[in-house]
């Protein structure tokens, strides 16, 4: 038996606002990009370089509507789901391709007070999870180690 894996996980920022569309079935669907950048100090030279790529994205359901309510330009977002490589022809009879992710799980990474200016007030995640209780409200004698 043969074992596959297609999965992508990034952390980046938003390039664009995100565009929403509703299929002819009702359901929701939005796009959005996210540019993720890794940085090195060159060998040669020894001066730090930076490379950014660009992430196609596309989130299904209320996730969608999720991401489209919560995430803007500039918001940094933890996004993670699979793969997937579409292709057509343009109307000049050219086939294109393109490469996305296909979101599973999308996490709002910004702090309250840093999320870009026309976003609103979001929850932090966009799965429900509990509240860590405040340091006053921990006792360290209830720690089992």
């Amino acid at each position: 038996m043969s074992f596959s894996l297609n999965r992508a996980t990034i952390i980046g920022n938003v390039t664009r606002d995100p565009e929403t569309r509703t299929t002819t079935s009702g359901q929701s669907v939005v796009s959005f990009s996210v540019a993720t950048s890794r940085r090195w100090k060159d060998q040669t030279s020894g001066e730090m370089k930076e490379a950014t790529e660009f992430h196609n994205c596309v989130a299904w359901g209320r996730l969608a509507q999720t991401v489209s309510t919560y995430a803007r330009k500039g918001s940094k977002l933890y996004v993670e789901g699979r793969l997937q490589t579409r292709s057509w022809d343009d109307p000049t009879g050219v086939k294109k391709y393109r490469t996305e992710i296909v979101a599973d799980n999308v996490i709002l990474l910004d702090k309250k007070g840093d999320a870009p200016a026309a976003a609103p007030a979001a929850p932090a995640e966009t799965t429900a999870q509990p509240e860590a209780p405040a340091e006053s409200e921990i006792n360290i004698e209830d720690i089992p180690f």
